[in-house]
């Protein structure tokens, strides 16, 4: 379709050219789209289509999506993964158990006692022995006695003052890591859920829909084509004299049939000539020349184009807007 209506413009052209007549000046030719192909980036069985064809759509609304069930799985499974470690550190950091901490506090109080007992006795021995009363032995297994529970108690003060303090530094720096991990792998599966649905990157027209619910959509397979305003263009052909009076930027009067006359701006021309049938080239040749020129127009006239739609082109005024 597109090179038929390319080649019937540059034979309107050429035949124009060959007559020495352009009626009116217009130069000939037609609507071109430039289309946005929306396809998954992995493939997969088509489950909903949220549009249609001929529906106009606005940015980021949403467009089709795909059988996600082994996605919505895997993000659940890293989801339960992460609390899993999130648990972990939080746990290292709170240290032992209160049921623990309670145990040795007891153990402790325990021990104070028995060693207040042990040094009150190790004194009483030491006044019976500076009497005469006591052996000497017997005053100093009450020492041996008193030193001993005084020792548990500071062994017992340190495995509570650790108790308390929590996982040891390695064991907190290897539970972060794992923590991290699971919130990297909830991420990648969320991500892997969300290119299972494809939105409009831009508003525009659902041009075409290549696919339907129930279809495999095979990755980078087109499930619809889009056609925003912006990416309408005038597409027309020149002689090549006037090539070199079109510049970029340059305003130019399309219309056709019920299509008013609407003010568009070239934005390409060709650097190359173009002709049609094949001639040799030569001085009287020129005139059979024409180069392709493109011109696009404001959104609200470039929304009443069609693609295919045959146009005339003149020269413009400098006048900016649609009417």
């Amino acid at each position: 379709m597109k090179s038929a209506l390319r080649i019937l413009a540059i034979l309107l052209a050429l035949g124009l050219a060959a007559c020495g007549e352009e009626p009116s000046g217009a130069w000939y030719g037609y609507v071109e789209g430039e289309y946005l192909y929306i396809a998954p980036l992995a493939a997969g069985t088509l489950e909903t289509l949220a549009v249609e064809t001929g529906q106009q759509v606005a940015a980021g609304q949403e467009l089709f999506s795909l059988e996600a069930e082994r996605e919505r799985a895997a993000l659940r499974q890293a989801e339960e993964t992460l609390r899993g470690a999130e648990s972990r550190l939080a746990d290292l950091g709170k240290g032992q158990r209160p049921s623990e901490l309670a145990s040795l506090r007891a153990r402790l109080a325990e021990a104070k006692a028995a060693a207040g007992l042990s040094k009150a006795e190790a004194a009483r021995r030491e006044e019976l022995h500076a009497k005469g009363v006591l052996a000497k032995e017997e005053l100093d297994q009450a020492r041996t006695a008193a030193e001993a529970d005084a020792a548990k108690v500071r062994d017992l003060q340190a495995q509570l003052a650790t108790a308390r303090l929590g996982g040891r530094e390695d064991a907190l720096r290897a539970a972060e890591a794992e923590v991290a991990a699971g919130r990297a792998a909830v991420d990648q599966a969320r991500w892997d859920l969300d290119q299972k649905q494809r939105f409009a990157p831009e508003a525009g027209l659902v041009f075409d829909v290549y696919r339907r619910p129930g279809e495999v959509a095979p990755a980078g397979g087109a499930v619809l084509a889009l056609l925003p305003p912006a990416r309408v263009k005038v597409r027309f052909f020149v002689p090549e004299p006037v090539k070199a009076g079109l510049a970029l930027g340059a305003p130019v009067s399309v219309s056709g049939d019920a299509l008013a006359p609407f003010t568009a701006r070239v934005s390409y021309v060709s650097p190359s000539a173009e002709y049609a049938p094949p001639v040799i080239y030569s001085a009287q040749n020129r005139a059979k020349l024409v180069y392709m020129v493109e011109a696009r127009a404001e959104a609200a006239a470039a929304a009443r184009l069609h693609p295919g739609q045959p146009v005339e082109v003149r020269p413009g005024t400098g006048a900016g807007a649609a009417q």
